[in-house]
């Protein structure tokens, strides 16, 4: 069930207020991974670039405390609270995996997946996503975060590709998880029906159109 295309607009990154995006860069709901039905926790993801970097916004709603304690690069932080972005600049078999935690900790590899499934699939997690940069703003709601905002920045020299031309197409999909007391919550701008939860599943994946 392949989500609609997200129109990736094209606007100027600033330092100064990195959580500015242009005004055509909608934001796009996540829905459950399993049955993309609306999740309890609500969670968005804004894209946009410039002449240098992809630019992925999730902002996403937690009504319980974070759940982030790794801080090493590439530690599981996919077993915590995270967001993450897969991105398929030429084809759904080679794709980047790109997390990131409450706590700006980052996790990515590279993924062959000849077969577009989890099972067969080999992750070159010696792939290091170069110039990457991870910004997070928690708005508080007391005593606990009532919002958090992850800013992601990709490089487009780190997937080996210039700036995007005009109606450019890559796959692409988006992802959230929360760990819950109450059960872990599994979510995706589209969907990839499996139960449990599997995000690697490139059947999935829909599509990013680069616009002037």
């Amino acid at each position: 069930m392949p989500a609609d295309v997200i129109p990736v607009v094209r606007g100027e990154f600033s330092i100064e207020d990195p959580w500015r995006t242009p005004s055509a860069a909608d934001a796009h709901p996540l829905r459950l991974s399993t049955d993309g039905s609306a999740p309890r926790l609500a969670t968005t993801v804004a894209v946009y670039y410039d002449r240098r970097c992809l630019n992925v916004l999730f902002s996403a709603v937690d009504d319980e405390q974070v759940v982030a304690t790794l801080t090493g690069h590439d530690d599981p932080i996919y077993d915590e609270d995270v967001v993450e972005a897969f991105l398929a600049p030429v084809t759904p078999s080679i794709y980047y995996e790109i997390e990131a935690s409450p706590l700006a900790t980052v996790f990515d590899a590279r993924i062959e997946s000849l077969g577009g499934i989890r099972q067969t699939m080999k992750a070159d997690r010696a792939w290091n996503c170069e110039g990457l940069f991870v910004a997070i703003r928690r708005l508080m709601a007391a005593p606990k975060p009532a919002r958090v905002d992850t800013l992601i920045r990709i490089p487009f020299a780190s997937l080996g590709r210039d700036v995007p031309e005009p109606d450019e197409t890559w796959w692409a999909n988006f992802y959230r998880i929360d760990r819950h007391p109450g059960g872990d919550e599994y979510s995706a701008w589209s969907p990839t029906l499996k139960d449990p939860a599997d995000f690697h599943v490139t059947a999935s994946f829909g599509r990013i159109l680069f616009r002037p």
